[in-house]
């Protein structure tokens, strides 16, 4: 596997300065009004959670229920989510810091309320994203899908990726399936979708126990 520096900035549209705490970076990110997204007049939905947590679990982009509550994965994705975590005796108001690799909803096309985001708009707010993991130093990052893969550790093929740990920087991260993927695939026999979710789920748990103990 490639290793893909997930504080590089190199490439960055800007300069993300060293903020010295979340709530400064919060405050940057709310204020913003020329990022790409912008002119959809969707909201800024950044996270949910605990922002103290030993996990981090970045999504992909705000759905229409998040750009109404100003909170992400709180649509069926988010309660299934949710649903999970506390399998794995996770809280998810206690135990994880919930974001996003995007922090507008991309607006619609072809008669969809919304689409995925671009790479260009994920590399726009990628230097936000690696400024709160900076942060935060949490000990797990988890990446639902392909838009966090592409964001944190600039990869793609979330079926190849899943559950396999990549360390870097101290950190231990996992990619694992979006939660909206696995309404699609609501199978549960073995080797489904759900299935290996619940392994990764478990390995997560196992490995969080190990970091903390």
């Amino acid at each position: 596997m490639t290793q893909f520096d997930i504080f590089n900035t190199e490439s960055s549209h800007t300069d993300i300065s060293n903020y010295s705490n979340l709530d400064q970076l919060l405050d940057v990110i709310y204020g913003m009004s020329d990022d790409p997204l912008a002119a959809a007049g969707t909201n800024v939905v950044i996270s949910r959670g605990n922002p103290r947590a030993k996990i981090l679990i970045i999504g992909e982009a705000p759905g229409p229920q998040e750009n109404i509550q100003g909170k992400p994965f709180v649509g069926r994705a988010g309660k299934l989510l949710d649903e999970i975590l506390r399998a794995a005796e996770f809280d998810p108001e206690k135990d994880v810091y919930i974001s996003n690799s995007v922090f507008r909803m991309p607006p619609g096309d072809s008669g969809k309320a919304f689409r995925k985001p671009t790479n260009t708009e994920i590399e726009y707010y990628r230097p936000f994203v690696q400024e709160m993991i900076r942060i935060m130093g949490p000990k797990i990052l988890l990446l639902t899908g392909n838009v966090a893969c592409y964001s944190v550790i600039g990869q793609t093929g979330i079926t190849k990726l899943r559950g396999k740990w990549i360390h870097q920087n101290d950190f231990w991260i996992m990619p694992i399936f979006h939660p909206s993927y696995l309404l699609r695939n609501p199978s549960r026999q073995p080797e489904s979708p759900k299935s290996l979710m619940w392994d990764d789920i478990r390995a997560i748990r196992a490995k969080f126990d190990e970091l903390t103990k």
